[in-house]
């Protein structure tokens, strides 16, 4: 598919808004990346992790016990995905560059890949953002029609139902299906990523092995097979869950836009920035438990327009976007709670599918 295009001849909206934020890290002398709250809750997730898989591995608790620390540990995998990885992989987290990369690899003890990560959400979503066929986070088919544009399947009619169960089950898909389907074909979506070279080919299957090893293989000598794939399945479907709901509710939601460009140029006729704010949504930003827990991906509008800056600090880039949007008259979505925000990606998910 042929790259898009935006209309970025002036970026009115951008400049002004962009000014602003500069003049508050400069007058501030603020650096743009994490500070000291953010190391203190990566060392508390880390050490939280590695204490629940010791737990459930060395020491068997009872059953009841047992799945119950595994869905404390499912919420503290997403945990360190919303803020460890994610602020990682976008360069966000530390000054030093060796920092960022440690923190994203933390997806691949995960089970994912940063690299493919990087090349579907920093490139290809980011950058085209509601845009078929180039962002593979709108492309959930066949199971799930997130726009009209999208082929509809009968079994879509019930789309707004069976969302639950499909969501749990997408970090299995995401770590043994969708990662190698995207390693082997070479494509995200229907554009080809960057081609890995030979070390990141290397942590790639390294890390796939590993993870099976640490997850998979040795629970099952020390607590069992059965109980090990049955933790294992609570903890992916938990962590899945929660990883897919919060980004669902970033842009699949009502009054976000669908972008088409234009069939011959492949162009877009508004500025880049202008676009993220129409394809994306904020919600319970008033709210400290969910903006310490996501990483600040309630503030999803600030993560697109400086995705470089870390998430602690979206609360205050958030006045400055609220009074540019008014200035230039574009509207500015948020959902007060994230209660509210679920039922609107439910409806979303109704309309489309009937």
């Amino acid at each position: 598919m042929q790259k898009v295009s935006f209309n970025n001849k002036n970026s009115d909206f951008f400049n002004a808004l962009k000014e602003k934020v500069d003049a508050y890290f400069n007058s501030n002398n603020i650096s743009q990346t994490g500070n000291y709250k953010l190391f203190i809750k990566t060392i508390l997730l880390l050490l939280s992790a590695a204490a629940l898989y010791t737990i459930l591995v060395f020491f068997t608790p009872p059953v009841w016990i047992s799945i119950l620390l595994c869905i404390v540990m499912g919420v503290n995998l997403a945990a360190i995905g919303f803020n460890i990885m994610h602020d990682g992989a976008h360069g966000s987290f530390s000054q030093r560059p060796w920092v960022n990369e440690m923190m994203g690899y933390s997806l691949n003890a995960m089970g994912g890949s940063v690299y493919i990560w990087k090349c579907k959400h920093n490139v290809n979503h980011h950058s085209f953002t509601n845009i078929e066929g180039m962002d593979d986070d709108i492309d959930i088919k066949p199971w799930i029609r997130t726009h009209e544009d999208q082929k509809k399947y009968w079994y879509h009619r019930f789309q707004h139902i069976y969302w639950v169960v499909l969501y749990g089950v997408t970090y299995v898909l995401w770590i043994f299906v969708q990662d190698f389907t995207k390693y082997f074909s070479g494509k995200i979506a229907d554009t080809k990523f960057r081609k890995m070279d030979t070390k990141e080919h290397f942590i790639f299957w390294i890390s796939k092995v590993l993870y099976i090893g640490v997850f998979l293989v040795v629970p099952m000598f020390t607590a069992g097979v059965l109980a090990t794939i049955i933790g294992f399945l609570v903890i992916a479907f938990v962590c899945g869950f929660i990883i897919s709901v919060v980004f669902q509710l970033a842009h699949i939601v009502e009054n976000t836009e669908f972008s088409t460009p234009e069939t011959k140029s492949h162009k877009i006729d508004e500025e880049w920035a202008v676009h993220q704010v129409k394809t994306t949504a904020d919600f319970a930003t008033k709210s400290k438990i969910v903006s310490w827990f996501t990483g600040g991906l309630n503030f999803q509008v600030e993560h697109h327009l400086f995705p470089r800056i870390s998430h602690i600090h979206y609360p205050k880039i958030n006045q400055f976007v609220r009074e540019t949007c008014e200035q230039f008259n574009i509207t500015y979505l948020e959902f007060p709670t994230m209660l509210s925000a679920v039922r609107s990606h439910v409806v979303h998910l109704k309309h489309v599918g009937r």
